[in-house]
């Protein structure tokens, strides 16, 4: 049975007993614009920052490996989790149960194989919105308005958020803002039930935008490398019909625990950096306004 949303934040009775993604009538299909064939050339070598392979999980498919920058300052327990379970080789040989074109890649059900289970691990709360201190440095694209306050689009590293303003900070008791992460194409976010707070190992891999899910699930990474194969696996949902065959992910490693010369060294282009800024205004339409954030690449590289 697929699990769908039925309007909004409200879900079938199919996700009460199964980790879900939402509904995919309501992802913006709208395609990501490509790094420029010679951006890489031209970005000076201080304008890169090495990916930590601590914070780094490769995921390897038959179409290639695809790396998932990890975001501890966003979703500390969920980041642990992954990476627990990679280390314990949970993930290996796992199907993608469940693969809606222009929507995402939903996987991680290591128990059963097709969004019926989970891990042996208790559930998590979750961390759909997280506290950004003025450390966290915040590129910004453009604003919007909420009501009479505003929000900031921008990159923290090269993941798409929305912050309200840093200024704001001054005001709070912690020194911080509410900020939480877009679901871009690229994002890695956490499948759930209709409760907020059970997440245990099913991932799920944007192959597109859909805004009506953010602040609604936690999304722990970003697609880094093997950006390519997003859109790669086969469409289709386990148990929906005998001949569908999902394609799986063989292994998933932590990518510091491989040795030297099997760990690929990924660079992602600094979002602070004066290189990147002018990146930016590249890509800025005829009207001179920047794209949709969910439009814009970070460019990355693998060494």
């Amino acid at each position: 049975m697929i699990n769908r949303f039925t309007a909004g934040l409200f879900l079938t009775a199919a996700c009460l007993i199964q980790a879900c993604a939402p509904d995919a009538s309501k992802t913006d299909k709208a395609s990501a614009i490509t790094t420029p064939a010679n951006a890489e050339s031209q970005i000076p070598a201080n304008a890169w920052r090495d990916v930590d392979p601590e914070n780094l999980i490769l995921i390897d498919t038959a179409y290639g490996v695809i790396g998932v920058e990890l975001y501890p300052e966003m979703a500390p327990n969920h980041v642990t989790r992954i990476k627990t379970l990679a280390r314990r080789k949970f993930y290996d040989n796992v199907p993608f149960h469940r693969v809606i074109d222009g929507f995402m890649n939903q996987t991680g059900d290591g128990e059963n194989g097709d969004g019926t289970g989970g891990s042996d691990l208790p559930d998590l709360e979750q961390e759909f919105l997280f506290r950004r201190s003025a450390d966290m440095a915040v590129t910004l694209v453009s604003s919007r308005q909420n009501g009479e306050q505003s929000i900031d689009i921008g990159f923290f590293k090269a993941m798409p958020v929305a912050s309200q303003p840093i200024s704001l900070a001054t005001q709070t008791p912690d020194n911080k803002v509410g900020a939480f992460g877009l679901h871009c194409k690229g994002v890695t976010s956490m499948a759930r039930t209709n409760e907020p707070n059970s997440a245990n190992s099913q991932i799920f891999l944007m192959r597109a935008k859909a805004a009506h899910l953010d602040a609604q699930y936690t999304i722990w990474g970003n697609t880094v490398m093997g950006y390519e194969h997003l859109e790669r696996p086969k469409i289709g949902t386990s148990g929906q019909g005998l001949d569908f065959v999902p394609d799986q992910m063989n292994t998933v490693r932590v990518a510091a625990d491989l040795p030297d010369n099997e760990r690929p060294k990924v660079q992602v282009m600094k979002t602070s950096s004066p290189a990147f800024k002018n990146y930016l205004k590249s890509l800025k339409t005829a009207e001179g306004v920047y794209p949709d954030i969910c439009d814009i690449i970070v460019p990355s590289r693998t060494l």
